[in-house]
């Protein structure tokens, strides 16, 4: 698992190569922008092939605009090519959750893994939260992810993912074959970080300490907000620190915090329990969202 804090010199990977050679390529493209007479972000626009879909845009309290992903085949299946865009126009607030966990299922023998590439742009003033359930790779499961997201002058964005080590209770710990996630994040034309993590379970144990070690559900929250200087991105570093200190006993939660090159930071976590994961993003997103916007985090309400 490597993440790199110096981004010179790294060469961009193209998404299209995840979309080769597809059994299923289906792609979901949402384009948001503000009503400038209402103020409320609206989905203005998309394009939704199965099994991926958005049945409607909800308006929240404070203008944003809540939709919830849906995987009508139930989760990613060996051969699939996903396609996620995503565009967050001037000045729209917009939450993006899941209605459950992604599901990733094992091929058939001789299918290809599955794969989904992930297109973000946050326009001027935009802000993006996008606070999905956990991954779950089942046994057997090889799964690959690249994403791409653009940062506008003035955009924020809160993002998070949580991987889960399998269906634990089925007594699948680390049973899936390969995952890798590929992300690059770029802030007002400038790289500030990328990360790269490939996961081989079979080839190269993960209870290493070099690894993950005892803890089994690990996440990762970027937390951006163009423009916003380093001294503040450090009060806010600190003020996470000590709210992270608060959350649980050590041995079975482990909490990381980093200021990046420029525009954000980002927190790390590995937990013994997955049940742990979630309480404290919801804690660091309310402290960051009400320090840098001065606003609370509501949840987002879930739909089936």
């Amino acid at each position: 698992m490597e993440f790199a804090g110096s981004v010179a010199g790294i060469e961009r990977e193209a998404g299209v190569a995840l979309l080769e050679r597809p059994h299923m390529a289906a792609s979901l493209r949402l384009d948001f922008e503000r009503d400038l007479l209402s103020g409320q972000t609206v989905l203005a626009g998309s394009h939704q092939e199965p099994p991926l879909k958005v049945v409607r845009a909800f308006g929240t309290g404070d203008g944003a605009a809540l939709v919830h992903l849906h995987n009508v085949s139930g989760g990613l299946l060996g051969g699939d090519r996903l396609r996620l865009e995503v565009n967050v126009g001037a000045d729209a607030q917009v939450q993006i959750t899941t209605s459950g966990a992604t599901r990733i299922y094992r091929p058939r023998a001789g299918a290809l893994g599955t794969s989904q590439a992930n297109e973000v742009r946050v326009g001027p003033q935009g802000l993006l939260e996008y606070l999905p359930d956990a991954v779950i790779p089942f046994a057997g499961a090889r799964f690959s992810q690249w994403t791409s997201i653009q940062l506008a002058d003035g955009a924020g964005l809160f993002w998070w993912e949580i991987l889960a080590p399998g269906r634990e209770a089925r007594g699948e710990i680390f049973e899936y074959e390969s995952l890798e996630l590929k992300t690059d994040l770029m802030a007002a034309g400038r790289l500030i970080a990328v990360e790269r993590v490939r996961l081989e379970p079979k080839k190269r144990t993960l209870d290493s300490r070099a690894r993950l070690g005892a803890y089994r559900t690990w996440a990762t929250f970027y937390i951006c907000r163009v423009g916003v200087g380093a001294a503040e991105w450090m009060v806010l570093e600190a003020e996470l620190r000590a709210v992270l200190g608060l959350l649980g006993r050590r041995e079975d939660l482990l909490w990381g915090v980093s200021t990046l090159a420029a525009h954000g930071l980002v927190v790390r976590c590995a937990a013994k329990r997955g049940r742990d994961v979630l309480p404290g993003l919801r804690e660091v997103w309310r402290t960051a969202k009400w320090r840098l916007y001065g606003r609370l985090a509501v949840v987002p309400r879930k739909v089936n």
